[in-house]
């Protein structure tokens, strides 16, 4: 038996104050299947194409099977990923306004495969218009193989947050690069807290600020975010939605969560709110503000605390998940009534 304090260090809980995963020695998994599924959509949908053919779009992820993972071990990430992917497009060929619509497919996209060595098919339906398959066959599979690298770059930095845990060395090290001036006031080099909001966690955040105008009054649009029925429907998740006061807040299955602090009915919402890739317990703070304008209503929403390597992805999921999602709510409600 090893005498006191010369045991291995990998086991010395007091390297970490809260005794999680010491020195990030443990095997840890972590599912990325949902959240890989919307960041794919997102990076591959709407991407457009264009040369001397004509000018093509890919449309909507028709497919999606398979699964994602990330793994922890020994202070190293591991990730397992494969994907059948299908998704359509449509395009005009430039001289003759002629419109053609195909397909994309991606058999199996993998860890055991670079990119570049991706098998990508691309089809089109009976007819002419073999140009616009050739432009997507050519700088289409490029643009599709852009927005696979910047899938995975995403899965490798946004998702991972938080999984390799700072130990006692890792702070000590940032102990020692904080330098005092003679006068004996910390000089550290960090981001001004000018340009950045500290929120929660400290860590660098920033703050997200967007208006969308939707074609319904405040007091309908309101409801689409406190009433659980009308959440699960844009969102078409299951959902938990405690609408009061320190009510709980659950969406997309779990990949959002948070509360709501504060309520005033058709005019403001105040949301405790976070991504669960996002550092652990760090809260970003959401106010949703609704204005009427006749017949629609504008609402604004400012998103502070936000960690600055998430920014891109919030506000695509903001105008993917929610804006876009809910538009397509009250078209299909307008619809049903006429």
């Amino acid at each position: 038996m090893a005498k006191w304090g010369q045991g291995d260090p990998r086991w010395i809980v007091e390297e970490r104050a809260d005794a999680t995963n010491v020195n990030n020695w443990h095997w840890t998994e972590r599912d990325a299947t949902s959240w890989s599924k919307r960041k794919l959509k997102e990076v591959l949908e709407g991407l457009v194409v264009e040369g001397e053919a004509g000018r093509c779009e890919i449309g909507d992820l028709k497919h999606v099977e398979g699964e994602a993972s990330c793994n922890s071990r020994k202070g190293k990430l591991i990730f397992f990923y494969e994907w059948n992917l299908r998704l359509s497009w449509k395009g005009t060929v430039k001289e003759s306004g002629e419109k053609h619509k195909g397909s994309v497919e991606i058999p199996n996209l993998s860890e055991e495969n670079e990119v570049d060595d991706t098998e990508i098919n691309v089809s089109k339906k009976k007819g002419e218009g073999d140009v616009l398959k050739e432009l997507m066959r050519t700088e289409g599979t490029t643009k599709v193989r852009e927005a696979l690298r910047d899938y995975l770059k995403a899965l490798k930095t946004e998702f991972t947050l938080g999984m390799i845990l700072p130990t006692k060395a890792a702070a000590v090290g940032q102990d020692l690069a904080t330098e005092r001036k003679p006068g004996g006031s910390p000089v550290q080099d960090s981001v001004t807290p000018q340009a950045l909001d500290m929120v929660g966690v400290k860590i660098p955040t920033v703050r997200i600020h967007m208006r969308e105008v939707f074609s319904s009054p405040a007091d309908e649009l309101y409801s689409i975010f406190t009433k659980k029925e009308l959440v699960q429907k844009f969102s078409k998740c299951p959902a938990v939605i405690e609408a009061e006061k320190g009510g709980k807040l659950q969406m997309f299955e779990g990949c959002v969560s948070g509360e709501y602090t504060e309520l005033v009915p058709s005019q403001r919402l105040v949301l405790k709110w976070r991504c669960r890739s996002w550092p652990e317990e760090h809260y970003a703070t959401v106010a949703l503000t609704f204005q009427d304008l006749a017949a629609q209503s504008e609402l604004e929403l400012e998103c502070k605390g936000v960690p600055v390597s998430h920014e891109e992805s919030t506000r695509q999921c903001w105008k993917k998940q929610y804006f876009e999602e809910i538009h397509l709510l009250l078209q299909q409600s307008k619809d049903s009534m006429e």
